[in-house]
């Protein structure tokens, strides 16, 4: 009766997952090295893992192109990227989208000093405007949009130039440069690292689209329904996960969206048309 009644059970178990359970890799565009990915992913990985039936293991690449290498020689299955990345591996990769991402209060603004001569973004027409990281969708793309809908066209009505945050702040201060692009996160960042400065926001753009997870092209779409389910049936569970790494508070009070169109990210397309870049490669490659 007992050995009856645990075979029952195993069959049960069993049956709540799928019959050939594939191992999945998963890997990230913006984190650098197994451990380091290890520690903002480990309990994401276990989580999904437990939830899918399926065994993943986390995937390191070295840059967004490693990423699309990977992904066209059917290396890694599952790719976490960024807006601006995603249109590019979109367009090299035909990756399938599988769940967007969401980051509260993730838009690009343009900073400037609040006892400055800068009032409003038409005061920036023939100044120097530093962006961040290059390509970067909120320090780079992000913020060039958000002077071109206001008017001011890239490397022509200002001279854009790529510097650090932190040294493009110290440069602002200083009077080298007279505006910033950067994210909610980095103002808040800045604000305390320079606590005897008053900065202010004279533009801000709307809210980004959402970081987004594919999936290669040819992963089968049962597969794929499996992680699908995962987010809409445990997201709490899985963004509990996620917040255990440092860097993935950004994802604090956001939640995950499974009827994602690529035509959202049709504004991000218009940032690289603003910069002149083509969206079949990396911006900085």
């Amino acid at each position: 009766m007992i050995r009856s009644l645990l075979a029952a059970a195993a069959v049960t178990v069993a049956a709540s997952f799928p019959a050939t359970a594939e191992s999945l890799k998963f890997a990230v565009t913006d984190i650098e090295g197994l451990e380091a990915l290890q520690q903002e992913f480990g309990a994401f990985e276990a989580k999904l893992e437990e939830l899918t039936g399926h065994e993943i293991d986390l995937f390191p690449v070295s840059s967004r192109t490693a990423a699309v290498e990977a992904l066209n020689q059917d290396k890694v299955d599952l790719v976490l990227t960024g807006p601006a990345e995603y249109v590019v591996i979109n367009e090299l990769t035909q990756a399938k989208i599988v769940t967007a991402w969401q980051r509260p209060n993730y838009f690009a603004q343009i900073v400037t000093l609040s006892d400055g001569p800068i009032k409003s973004v038409q005061d920036l027409k023939g100044k120097t405007v530093t962006f961040g990281s290059v390509g970067s969708t909120s320090q780079h793309l992000g913020p060039a949009q958000v002077l071109a809908d206001f008017g001011l066209a890239y490397n022509t009505d200002y001279q854009p130039q790529i510097i650090a945050r932190n040294v493009a702040v110290e440069a602002l201060i200083r009077g080298d440069v007279q505006a910033v692009g950067m994210n909610e996160g980095h103002l808040s960042r800045i604000r305390e690292a320079f606590p005897d400065t008053s900065f202010t926001v004279v533009a801000r753009g709307r809210d980004l689209p959402n970081d987004i997870l594919v999936a290669r092209s040819d992963l089968d779409d049962a597969t794929i329904a499996d992680v699908k389910a995962a987010f809409v049936d445990h997201g709490a569970e899985l963004m509990d996960a996620i917040l255990t790494g440092e860097d993935n508070q950004k994802y604090k009070g956001g939640f995950f969206l499974t009827k994602v169109e690529d035509s959202e990210y049709d504004y991000v397309r218009s940032m690289y048309k603003t910069i002149g870049v083509d969206t079949n490669a990396f911006v900085g490659n």
